[in-house]
């Protein structure tokens, strides 16, 4: 995949992986918009990185139309789509209460996706080429339990964007899926020690997806474990060391 000279929106990109990826999609001379519910969070590198903002809520149909129609008003080039709005939220599975971080999970990290691909999927096949990235995670293929959901939902999405590449094919769109493992943002890094740091996981992620052909998956050296668990016969063992962590869980 060609990350230069192209026009960019990362839907989540306002802070952590999604900001970083910006930059570096800036960096390689592409146009950049990052979309949030607060834009105002990106820092006051956007004007000279060349990197727009706009705000979106991936819950609320309308905010995902009245961006799309902001972006597509500007940038009528639009090319590639990134997709990574995302919470990770700890739930006790023994306790119903749950159900309402279950419910914001799935509406933010499977709807949400969902939501921003259909928005801008017709300009893609109008213009007969381009780049839809989603992001799931390694949790998707080895579950982390105290997050179930999360879990759940990312599984989904990995599913619908296997999906998605076969519905798109012939239509000159290319699919790929990011499949991060643990990387230190958004505090990852004061509760596991092995989060990859952010520049280094990048540095890994840009190589892999300007490979050619563009890969089907991004998935770095950190996230292969997790990813081919199943094929490589550790995910009862691995599971069964990720449930230790349920004893963190209030009254556990």
């Amino acid at each position: 995949m060609d990350i230069s000279g192209r026009t960019v929106l990362i839907v989540g990109g306002t802070s952590g992986i999604g900001l970083g990826l910006a930059q570096r999609f800036a960096q390689a001379g592409s146009t950049v918009v990052v979309a949030g519910r607060d834009p105002g969070k990106v820092p006051d590198l956007v004007t000279p990185q060349g990197i727009g903002a706009v705000q979106i809520d991936v819950t609320d149909a309308d905010s995902v139309l009245r961006a799309r129609d902001e972006v597509l008003a500007v940038h009528h080039d639009l090319d590639v789509v990134v997709t990574m709005s995302g919470v990770m939220l700890m739930e006790d599975l023994r306790d119903p209460a749950h159900f309402a971080q279950a419910e914001t999970t799935i509406a933010v990290n499977l709807l949400g996706t969902i939501r921003v691909i259909d928005a801008f999927t017709p300009h893609l096949i109008a213009r007969g080429s381009g780049n839809v990235v989603t992001v799931t995670s390694g949790i998707a293929f080895m579950p982390f339990p105290p997050m179930a959901t999360y879990g759940a939902s990312k599984a989904g999405v990995h599913a619908y964007t296997e999906a998605l590449r076969a519905h798109l094919a012939g239509t000159g769109i290319e699919v790929t899926e990011l499949i991060p493992p643990a990387v230190a943002t958004a505090g990852q890094e004061k509760v596991n020690p092995a989060a990859l740091p952010l520049e280094g996981f990048l540095d890994e992620v840009i190589d892999l997806l300007t490979a050619d052909p563009t890969p089907d998956e991004v998935v770095v050296q950190a996230a292969q474990r997790l990813r081919w668990a199943e094929r490589d016969g550790t995910y009862a063992d691995l599971l069964q060391q990720r449930s230790q962590s349920l004893t963190t869980l209030a009254g556990r």
